[in-house]
């Protein structure tokens, strides 16, 4: 779908407010003699709820109908919430007004009014059905039940042939007599086991782990054997400096670097696997690519985008070989600033496997004389890389960037694939030199894009919802923190706000409560910059083995830097950069929440072998249902409400004025471990400190029926960026 004919269309159907006619609409959209491209147009945007055929065949915008497009995305016994695309609260729907409607599902939802509680409405078309398929645990009950990890919140009646205790997908389903029941579809073994649920968690989200014959057979015909008359159209760059700098169990090492000083500034080159030249357009190992749209990180496994043939083996910059590459070459001034560019195809030749650890080693001093010895050759090249890294950082701050307290989380398997350790991942020197020098060669990609207005796949950004502002604003305030935020508040005053509090112990709370206010970073074929970036120009150019949304801006800029003109690269690649744009939005949040799951499976793993033990930890979120808390190694639990002995106050914490007791967002509380749901990914805490009040009640074992998905007061479903191992 080309996004500017979209809007195009949207903006005629917002200006009317009435329905058009088709043929209105066409000519609003400059398709009136287009009615094969017209007809594709409509029927996306209808299946995606953003404008509705009336009966007489007519299109509107659904708020104009008095309808909202919404996403069904819980279901309770006698009735279901819809959560509203366009972000506003959710929608109470009784079942009697569901119109067997299902969690997943994509709904117009009229007859909306406000209520004591919230907004309620009725389910009036269902305009696309979701997959159905859950997974859960099974349990006794009225015969074998299914617990849900998510979207039920009550056991379900499963269909099918399995024991109690094991982890199972199953597949929703209204029967005619109204009764929802779950009808087996696999069953994956133990549900106590961490890397059981973690396969179920794949084949959830609808994952493919398994790459076709055909996608095999092609990787395995890929070839690193560079032909002679390559290097007559490729940059020879074999004799520069040029080093990887990645993880110790790294395989697929799509990136390098080589930096000289130039005068007053540096001459930065960043050099990607070439990529596109082994994934061809329209191929088979471009469809599935495309399909998976990024690779999946789990504890245990990777789940890759591109067969190993060629992310670990052709693609990959192992050192002393020839390689193919796609060169970022970039002259940077004595302040970090981007004064000159070129992307061109090169042959490199790395010089060192450099490790994340070991480079931090020299920079700190520690190195042992193996590693010396092994970094000799390259050591002016790092020497250079620190100092260039330092002014970019320096630059980055001064625009505004925030920092925000995004610890992720390390896990430690024993031989048996059991968690036996968590602890918080931790980025060294060499690792923030590495994003870095990688934004850089991000941002320039962008700018390329941009200043020659070809069509692109842009990382972007949006600007902070007012009402998200407000309530940032609203909690800090009840932290002793007084801060005004306007609608139009810049970067670097949320920057400021956050380096405020650091000294605090309210920093890793003022830091989830950013991360929460931020919107979610998306693709766009529009460039409409990154505000958590401070960045007008953006995009993924630097993980095309990792992420589509790279292979496709290299598929683009092969072209345009091969003398291509920009007229061609517009026709051939308008439709291309908005599709990938928009699978690359998706399977992203689809493999984010995964990683998430799977995490969340083995945090429990962990936990449930300590169960009775006292932890220190931190208030991380604060909701109706209980408090969460955040232990130092980053596992996270709950402690209920009721267990707390306290009144939840509507102010982002608990308290017992009587007593002069509270617990509240940012407050340190010692905890102790009552209960691990491995399937689920729950943990739940009782206070150690018997001042609190209320001993764990039955309630605590209720919680496996709710969605692993509640919303928080704080947490980690926003955004700026991406996880390392993607941004980069």
């Amino acid at each position: 779908m080309n996004q500017r004919t979209a809007q195009k269309l949207q903006n005629a159907l917002a200006r009317a407010g009435r329905p058009m006619t088709p043929g209105e609409a066409a000519a609003a959209a400059g398709l009136s003699n287009r009615p094969d491209r017209f007809a594709a147009l409509v029927n996306e945007l209808t299946e995606r709820g953003e404008i509705l055929t009336t009966r007489a065949g007519n299109l509107i915008r659904p708020a104009d109908a008095g309808l909202i497009c919404a996403e069904i995305v819980s279901q309770s016994p006698h009735f279901c919430f819809a959560q509203p695309t366009d972000g506003t609260g959710d929608i109470y729907i009784d079942r009697t007004q569901q119109q067997r409607a299902l969690p997943g599902d994509l709904v117009l939802v009229g007859s909306v009014t406000e209520q004591p509680r919230g907004r309620a409405g009725a389910v009036v078309r269902i305009l696309r059905a979701g997959p159905h398929r859950v997974t859960g645990q099974t349990a006794r009950g009225d015969g074998i039940v299914l617990r849900c990890d998510r979207w039920v919140r009550f056991p379900v009646p499963l269909r099918g042939a399995a024991s109690i205790g094991q982890k199972v997908l199953a597949e929703l389903r209204w029967q005619r007599d109204g009764q929802l029941i779950a009808q087996l579809c696999t069953a994956y073994g133990s549900a106590e086991s961490a890397h059981v649920c973690a396969d179920s968690v794949l084949d959830g989200y609808g994952i493919p782990t398994e790459f076709s014959p055909e996608v095999m057979r092609a990787a395995a015909r890929c070839s690193a054997a560079l032909l002679p008359e390559e290097l007559q159209t490729r940059l020879d760059l074999r004799d520069t400096c040029i080093l990887t700098i990645d993880g110790a169990d790294a395989k697929d090492l799509d990136d390098a670097i080589s930096v000289a000083r130039d005068g007053d500034g540096w001459q930065l080159g960043v050099h990607i696997a070439d990529v596109s030249h082994y994934v061809t357009a329209r191929s088979a190992i471009d469809r599935e690519a495309r399909l998976r749209g990024t690779s999946v990180y789990f504890a245990d496994r990777v789940v890759p985008m591109l067969p190993e043939a060629i992310s670990n083996g052709v693609c990959s910059l192992q050192p002393d070989g020839d390689k193919r590459a796609f060169s970022a070459l970039i002259h940077l001034d004595a302040t970090g600033a981007i004064t000159d560019y070129r992307f061109c195809k090169t042959v490199i030749r790395s010089r060192v496997r450099g490790v994340y650890s070991e480079v931090n080693a020299l920079f700190d001093g520690t190195a042992d004389k193996k590693i010396r010895e092994k970094y000799a050759a390259v050591l002016d090249t790092l020497r250079e890389a620190r100092r260039l890294a330092a002014r970019l950082r320096q630059r980055a701050a001064d625009r505004g960037y925030m920092a925000l307290d995004t610890v992720e989380s390390k896990f430690t398997l024993d031989a048996d694939g059991v968690c036996i350790a968590i602890a918080p991942r931790i980025s060294g020197e060499a690792e923030q030199l590495i994003e870095q020098l990688m934004l850089t060669a991000n941002e320039a990609a962008a700018r390329l894009a941009r200043s020659r207005r070809l069509p692109f796949v842009y990382r972007t950004h949006a600007h902070p919802a007012p009402e998200r502002l407000a309530a940032l604003s609203e909690m800090l305030g009840k932290l002793g923190i007084p801060a005004e935020l306007p609608p139009d508040v810049s970067p670097r005053a949320l920057a400021d706000l956050l380096e405020r509090t650091r000294p605090t112990p309210y920093f890793q709370t003022v830091s989830f409560q950013l991360l929460r206010t931020m919107a979610k970073a998306k693709y766009d074929p529009e460039p409409t910059g990154h505000f958590g970036l401070a960045l007008a120009d953006y995009s993924h150019f630097t993980s095309p083995i990792r992420r589509y949304a790279d292979l496709a801006v290299h598929r683009i800029l092969s072209d345009a830097v091969s003398g291509v003109p920009d007229s061609t690269v517009r026709r051939r690649y308008g439709v291309f950069a908005s599709e990938a744009a928009r699978l690359a939005s998706e399977t992203e949040i689809r493999a984010m929440n995964a990683e998430r799951d799977a995490e969340d499976c083995y945090a429990a793993e962990w936990m449930r072998g300590h169960l009775g033990e006292s932890f220190p930890g931190t208030v991380s979120g604060v909701t109706e249902r209980g408090v969460y808390v955040r232990l130092a190694n980053t596992a996270e639990g709950m402690i209920p409400a009721d267990s707390l002995g306290l009144t939840f106050d509507g102010a982002l914490q608990y308290v017992n004025t009587s007593r002069g007791l509270r617990v509240g967002l940012g407050d340190s509380i010692a905890v102790t471990a009552v209960r691990a749901d491995v399937s689920a990914g729950q943990i739940d805490f009782a206070p150690t400190d018997a001042v609190y009040g209320a001993a764990p009640s039955a309630s605590v074992s209720e919680r496996s029926a709710g969605p692993r998905t509640e919303k928080k007061a704080a947490g980690r479903n926003r955004h700026t960026g991406s996880r390392r191992r993607r941004r980069k």
